[in-house]
């Protein structure tokens, strides 16, 4: 009768130790954590309560601080116009020049009275500083004297007004120079080259974008909150928010609204901010704070109408968990359910629901 050889005992024996590895590895493997958390391939946040501002939105209007028109302070007619509406102006430039012939006469005019005045003061002066010198010597009698001293101070007035003459002309002759008080952007323009204009014409209207500020009407029972805290923020339509230097607010309310006007001074914004006067803006003011569950804005998936995160449990396990968000803040989404604090959540929401996919497959 054929007995096996030990060869080919061996190679049974071997066939069955290999499988009974591999059962057992199975085993194994389905006794762990699907995920490791120390294996985790993707970055994670720990949900925590952070300190959040309350607040209302409300409903502003920007308005720019130096807004002014421009007015003749002089007779003349418009020579011309160097800026037209929508030109940006610097601080000091000439913007709309006079004729000039009749207030030039004025100061030719006054420089000549200021001569012929120094000259009278010059010999009224010199006369009285002769007649000083020997009234001590009892040559000229004090009437003399006192007429002398007395045409030297009205030589001297006459001095005075001829300089404040002459000052008034030369400024007269300035005014005939139109120039921007402050840098900003031509909004108006009154007058045309060739029309005669008057002291308080007006010939141009500008803003300047430098500075600004909102206007918004905060209804009276929020303004116990808002005087206790003097806290605002001006909401971009990209969502960044610009903090308020300070407010201004009204001291009496609208007796139509029941409304306090308040003032939010912005800090200097360059042309990027996307602001300009009389565009209507989100307002938020703050009545106070809270502490809320805050979630990294990383971390949150929008899918249609659902809103989720991918949550690790202790063990290291993943889920797709939905949750209900309020604000959207610079720290992140504000929390109102589907979370509790100290929970894990994937900063990378992609990498983390491939990883959950294949551990599940694994794990099948």
């Amino acid at each position: 009768m054929w007995r096996p050889g030990k060869g080919y005992t061996k190679a049974i024996g071997d066939g069955i130790m290999k499988a009974l590895w591999t059962q057992l590895a199975a085993v194994a493997l389905l006794a762990l954590p699907i995920v490791a958390t120390a294996q985790m391939p993707f970055l994670t946040a720990t949900v925590e309560r952070e300190t959040l501002m309350q607040e209302r939105i409300l409903d502003g209007r920007v308005e720019a601080v130096q807004r002014s028109t421009i007015s003749a302070q002089t007779s003349g007619r418009v020579l011309e116009i160097r800026y037209d509406v929508d030109d940006f102006v610097e601080q000091g430039d000439l913007v709309v020049q006079l004729s000039d012939t009749e207030q030039r006469a004025r100061v030719r005019a006054a420089e000549g009275s200021l001569s012929e005045a120094r000259a009278q003061f010059v010999e009224a002066r010199a006369e009285f500083e002769r007649i000083e010198s020997i009234f001590g010597e009892e040559l000229v009698s004090e009437a003399e004297f006192d007429r002398a001293r007395g045409a030297r101070d009205a030589a001297r007035a006459r001095l005075a007004s001829a300089q404040a003459s002459l000052e008034e002309a030369r400024e007269q002759l300035e005014y005939t120079q139109v120039r921007a008080p402050y840098a900003g952007i031509v909004t108006e323009r009154y007058v045309e080259v060739g029309e005669s204009v008057s002291p308080g014409s007006p010939l141009l209207s500008g803003i300047s974008l430098e500075q600004l500020r909102v206007e918004v009407n905060v209804p009276q029972q929020l303004m116990d909150q808002l005087r206790r805290h003097r806290e605002a923020h001006v909401v971009l339509d990209s969502g960044e928010r610009i903090a308020a230097e300070s407010l201004t607010i009204f001291p009496y309310a609208d007796p139509a609204t029941n409304t306090f006007q308040v003032r939010v001074n912005l800090p200097q914004l360059g042309d990027s901010s996307g602001l300009f006067p009389g565009m209507f803006v989100k307002t938020a003011v703050k009545l106070g704070e809270d502490r809320r569950l805050v979630v990294p804005s990383e971390a949150v998936v929008f899918r249609s109408e659902v809103v989720a995160v991918y949550v690790i449990d202790p063990e290291g396990r993943i889920g797709f968990r939905q949750i209900r968000v309020g604000r959207e803040l610079p720290e992140g989404f504000e929390v109102l359910a589907g979370i509790r604090q100290g929970e894990r959540v994937a900063l990378d929401p992609v990498h983390a629901g491939i990883h959950m996919k294949e551990t599940q497959r694994v794990a099948r």
